[in-house]
């Protein structure tokens, strides 16, 4: 016989019996204590980073290519270790996220006058990568996703669009089936934005490795972190040698690339302290994604009745068995509901949020990315929308089915350092509040 989880049975319990007051009305707390600090990587460092980072003092090997003594590089042992883990050809190391996406947009040939879809919903940075090259972001709408929709994707390409960049928000893979299909009949590269989704997957396939380029972030919100730093995977040798050589001018030389291959780069080469920190992160990122995913199937399982009674929608998966587990999201009926319902949360100590909310300014959504939807540059004869093809026009209600959605979307962490009393928790605190004001 299958028994059914004490969680569950918990939260069965606790649904038949008086409802308690919430929180928000002058009862006691669902929650006893505020959840952990969102940074999962950041707050499993310990002594094998610390004695990493050592090891490379005590060498003296601070530069990548050259120290005192013959001490292996630590960024090349990242960049090794890190495409063996995703399966993909080449791995190259950055300095940040957003580096590595205009190493990226180097890599494929993104440059001035060139569009390139982005998804409305994303960190700002996405879009500002290809502004760094010369190149115009187009926005798009996303779907109950919150991720790139495949059809506003085809509804948005001219004869100038160059490149489609699906960003994995949240920890989930988009529609890659879909979006691939749409890229490669139009002849469409592909940029994956992968920075916060490490270790998800699509059907089994590592993101970050369906595309031309697939591009990740170690910022410490990140699920594995060295503070600061990024990386590009591509399994194509002429991206990989182009990508290279723009991140490092030196590398070019080093690697002895043919003369008449050789183009003018910068340096964005990730230093050996922060390689080293990633190196031990990336030996801990399946531990931290088993911890996520199982704390978000309890959580899911305790509140499936209430959601299921009060007609709540969680977000819309791809692949849920390739979700990292980093965020449970679910839909209101109006943004009204999801604000009410996610300050009650917040007086149960539950860490709730709304995705959306006009007056407040976050630059992970499109309508308050106002130094480009006014076009501003840092010059007055300079940036992307002078060399524009066709005139390019951004308006804050422009993607009017994203910015609903995401002002209903209630979002949750998943934090690795949850324990079950917390989670237990954290379920009578959303069927308390959910059976009262959903």
């Amino acid at each position: 016989m299958t028994q059914t989880p004490d969680y569950k049975l918990r939260a069965e319990h606790s649904a038949h019996r008086a409802k308690p007051e919430l929180a928000i009305h002058g009862g006691t707390p669902a929650k006893q204590n505020p959840d952990p600090p969102m940074y999962p990587g950041g707050m499993a460092i310990a002594e094998e980073e610390e004695q990493a980072v050592l090891d490379v003092l005590r060498a003296k090997r601070l530069f990548r290519y050259y120290g005192p003594d013959e001490a292996s590089s630590k960024v090349s042992e990242l960049e090794q270790a890190f495409a063996e883990k995703k399966g993909a050809r080449h791995a190259i190391a950055v300095t940040s996220g957003t580096a590595a996406l205009t190493c990226g947009l180097q890599g494929i040939g993104i440059g001035p006058g060139d569009e390139v879809i982005v998804p409305a919903y994303t960190w700002i940075a996405s879009a500002a990568a290809v502004i760094a090259v010369g190149g115009i972001p187009v926005i798009a709408e996303v779907d109950e996703t919150l991720l790139l929709d495949p059809i506003d994707v085809e509804r948005k390409i001219t004869p100038y669009t160059k490149a489609i960049m699906p960003v994995h928000m949240r920890g989930a893979p988009c529609r890659m089936d879909e979006l691939m299909a749409v890229a490669n009949k139009r002849g469409l590269k592909v940029i994956e934005d992968v920075a916060q989704a490490n270790g998800a997957s699509y059907k089994g396939r590592s993101l970050g490795t369906f595309g031309d380029v697939g591009c990740f972030s170690l910022q410490f919100n990140k699920i594995i972190t060295s503070g600061e730093g990024g990386m590009v995977l591509t399994d194509d040798q002429k991206t990989w040698k182009r990508t290279h050589m723009y991140h490092d001018v030196i590398g070019a030389f080093k690697l002895e690339f043919e003369a008449d291959e050789l183009l003018c780069g910068v340096n964005y080469r990730m230093p050996e302290l922060l390689a080293a920190v990633a190196l031990v992160q990336l030996r801990r990122l399946d531990g931290l994604l088993d911890d996520m995913r199982q704390r978000k199937r309890m959580l899911k399982a305790g509140i499936e009745d209430v959601a299921q009674r009060r007609r709540i929608g969680f977000r819309e998966l791809a692949d849920p068995e390739g979700d990292t587990a980093i965020a449970t999201i679910f839909f209101m009926d109006s943004p009204a509901k999801a604000a009410a319902v996610a300050e009650a949360l917040q007086a149960e100590n539950i860490g709730a949020g709304v995705l959306y909310t006009p007056d407040q300014i976050d630059y992970h959504v499109y309508a308050h990315w106002v130094p480009i939807i006014n076009q501003r540059t840092w010059t007055a004869a300079g940036g992307p929308w002078r060399w524009a093809k066709r005139e390019i026009e951004y308006r804050p209600d422009m993607c009017p089915r994203s910015l609903d959605l995401l002002a209903r979307a209630v979002h949750l962490n998943i934090s690795p350092l949850l324990t079950n009393e917390d989670v237990e928790e954290t379920i009578e605190g959303l069927n308390r509040v959910l059976d009262v004001i959903a």
